[in-house]
């Protein structure tokens, strides 16, 4: 066996939710271990080390989670790996290798079509993690009948022609952002691109166009937003527990004033009489009715809108860093988006978008909770366990992309995938991001505006990917020179 499967198998031999020290008994296996757990030492404490044994400390309830995706991820490679966010990288780059020297296939997009086509009643989505925070009705911490009213409710408002009628907002609120952006000084762009995200979602989403209001909601929401994009949210619901009084007290301070916000909107909008006249999210979700003529409770619209703000900020943004990353040091790229940005035509931002989100994938997992009995093509998943479908592997299978590691938008003008499971940047089947249009639009307009308005010019060497909660970012924010 190899270094890293007697790793994994050292990993899950301890219980879940326990503290457990984990001995892996050969230099080599140690030196592996310690450069797979490094991206992770915010929950890893390593306790000593010598020349022959390692003992890593791994605390309460992570430590549940890392042995089941451990124990997967030996079981049946190449579909399931894990660790975190910021270890998935390393893993699956481990996982590619080991696969290719065994001869062995993976990240199979057929195993992928079937976790994706799984009914409600064959699996839980397994973020429990984020209830606490998002609240009991999210959509993202929904199963089964429940799941999918929500689900009925919210995809309305998020296709067809009305993405098209969010395009000015999303272009007033990059040009805003320009203006703001310092010339011929090094900066970190994705600072700006959240800035853009906040600004499209009070306006296209929440209804607030109000320059004071907007200004009134800025801070809280901003504030909230760090805090859900930072470490020490899941590490402390992790090794806490969200029951934790300092769980509790950390997420009263970041989320309650956004809490009275939104339900000082939602009230005021229930109260006005021109909620049909209207185009923003929550308009339309007050005036959405379920198979039983019943409307969304302000307790649901809450929890709604706060997914929405935190799915759709921190993703878009951190998406859009990557995108100018890349292009920025790919003149010629760069070059044919600034002289489509001028025509108005899309083609090559839709090319642009995609390749960004295949290369640059901001969240990096798909997990599933089996509830039932799984079979793939060479192993049978048994139900209680958690798969997770690698969307780093899948995107990188060099098969479907070839030189998967290149930066290429014309692959998806003269070759794009034959399946649809082979771009799954948004996830898949029943629970497939409902903003996936929505995000598509907004990067495809925001990188339009800026290029058109301003030229950007790399700093530095091309940046890695850094952890942020659960995506991945430009490690120094995409820092790039601007002139206009």
């Amino acid at each position: 066996e190899s270094q890293l499967d007697r790793f994994l198998m050292r990993l899950s031999l301890g219980y879940p939710g326990r503290q457990a020290e984990l001995m892996i008994l050969d230099s080599n296996g140690a030196a592996d271990a310690l450069n797979l757990l490094q991206p992770v030492v915010s929950t890893v404490e390593v306790l000593r080390m010598s020349q022959a044994v390692t003992a890593v400390h791994i605390a309460g309830v992570l430590k549940g989670y890392l042995v089941d995706l451990a124990e997967a991820s030996r079981r049946h490679p190449g579909l399931t790996l894990g660790l975190s966010p910021r270890a998935t990288l390393q893993l699956a780059r481990a996982t590619r290798a080991q696969a290719a020297a065994q001869g062995r296939d993976y990240a199979i997009p057929d195993d992928v079509k079937t976790v994706f086509t799984l009914g409600p009643e064959d699996f839980s989505a397994a973020t429990d993690i984020l209830r606490p925070t998002l609240g009991p009705h999210s959509l993202l911490c929904l199963d089964g009948s429940e799941h999918l009213r929500q689900r009925r409710l919210l995809l309305p408002p998020f296709h067809g022609e009305r993405m098209q009628g969010y395009r000015d907002v999303m272009r007033e609120a990059t040009l805003e952002a320009i203006a703001r952006m310092p010339v011929g000084t090094p900066f970190a762009l994705r600072d700006h691109t959240q800035a853009i995200t906040l600004d499209v979602i009070m306006r296209a989403v929440f209804g607030v166009t109000d320059g004071p209001e907007v200004a009134r909601l800025r801070e809280p929401l901003g504030r909230m937003l760090a805090w859900f994009g930072g470490p020490v949210l899941l590490l402390a619901q992790a090794t806490l527990g969200p029951g934790n009084p300092l769980s509790r007290r950390a997420r009263h301070v970041a989320i309650d004033p956004v809490d009275a916000e939104l339900r000082r909107i939602i009230a005021e909008r229930r109260g006005q009489d021109d909620l049909e006249d209207r185009d923003d999210i929550l308009s339309l979700l007050l005036l959405a009715r379920d198979e039983d003529g019943e409307p969304m409770s302000d307790d649901e619209l809450r929890d709604e809108l706060l997914t929405l703000l935190v799915a759709g900020h921190e993703t878009t943004a951190t998406g859009l860093a990557w995108a100018m990353e890349r292009l920025t040091r790919h003149p010629a790229a760069l070059e044919r988006l600034t002289d489509e940005a001028r025509t108005g035509d899309t083609t090559y931002s839709d090319a642009v978008v995609k390749e960004t989100l295949r290369l640059r994938p901001v969240v990096q997992l798909v997990p599933r909770r089996m509830l039932r009995d799984l079979e793939l093509r060479t192993c049978t998943v048994p139900a209680g366990e958690k798969v997770v479908v690698s969307i780093y592997l899948v995107h990188h299978r060099p098969d479907i992309y070839p030189e998967p590691d290149a930066f290429r938008p014309e692959r998806f003008l003269t070759d794009p995938p034959s399946s649809a499971y082979a771009w799954i940047p948004f996830g898949g089947g029943i629970r497939r991001c409902i903003g996936a249009a929505f995000a598509q639009v907004e990067m495809e307009v925001v990188l339009h505006t800026l290029v058109a308005n301003a030229r950007f010019t790399a700093v530095g060497p091309a940046e890695h990917a850094a952890r942020r909660a659960i995506t991945l970012a430009p490690e120094r924010g995409g820092q790039v020179l601007l002139a206009r």
